[in-house]
């Protein structure tokens, strides 16, 4: 399997930045939106329940739409895609058995094998209120975000995560309420234009003293 040495890593990193002008003449490729999707799909999440669903929007009608929805930043037009990330609004059992019958499928096994799996699932579900279940699937949505953000970085490929929108706008634009989904946070994805003059700023961080503590 190929790997990425650890100074590679590094400077991809230190290269990505919250791109804020993107070149609206340059699209992801097909093979550069799978890598994308991939990392979404592969990304970690309590007990892998992935509580949430991803809309990619590329549609340039339905972005302009976004956009008004999200203040007029032109990322929204300008980006070759949107990832829209929504959390399951009513979290309940019938998720949880859902994803049990997956495994099952999956690893090839019989549901009943894994019983005391899914009653652990079912008694977290089932302890908290739908406002702490909120909660929590958006926390689960947020690290798929920064798995999408690395993987991107990696490979080249611009994103700006954005907090700034009317997530009941965009519910209904999306039709989310449908799918029993709230849109949580987006990230435009594309490629940053020669104008945008964020990617020629130093990166502010804290310094490793500040940030780390070893005990």
């Amino acid at each position: 399997m190929e790997t990425i040495k650890q100074n590679q890593t590094a400077e991809a990193l230190k290269w990505r930045y919250a791109t804020k002008v993107f070149d609206k003449t340059k699209k992801l490729s097909e093979e550069q939106l799978q890598l994308l999707k991939q990392a979404v799909q592969l990304a970690p999440s309590s007990y892998g329940l992935q509580p949430y669903q991803v809309l990619i929007v590329s549609n340039p009608e339905i972005k302009e739409k976004l956009k008004e929805a999200a203040f007029g930043q032109s990322q929204l037009t300008d980006a070759s895609h949107i990832f829209v990330f929504a959390r399951t609004h009513n979290f309940t059992e019938k998720h949880v058995d859902e994803y049990a019958i997956n495994i099952a499928e999956t690893r090839g096994i019989d549901v009943a094998d894994i019983k005391g799996f899914v009653d652990v699932m079912k008694g977290t579900v089932n302890s908290r209120s739908q406002d702490e279940l909120a909660n929590w699937n958006a926390k689960q949505a947020y690290i798929a975000l920064g798995v999408l953000l690395e993987t991107a970085a990696l490979h080249e490929i611009d994103a700006c995560l954005m907090e700034g929108f009317n997530n009941a706008h965009f519910d209904g634009i999306l039709g989310l309420a449908d799918r029993n989904l709230t849109s949580v946070v987006i990230a435009s994805v594309g490629f940053r234009s020669s104008d945008d003059g964020y990617q020629n700023l130093n990166k502010v961080r804290k310094s490793d003293g500040d940030l780390f503590i070893h005990i």
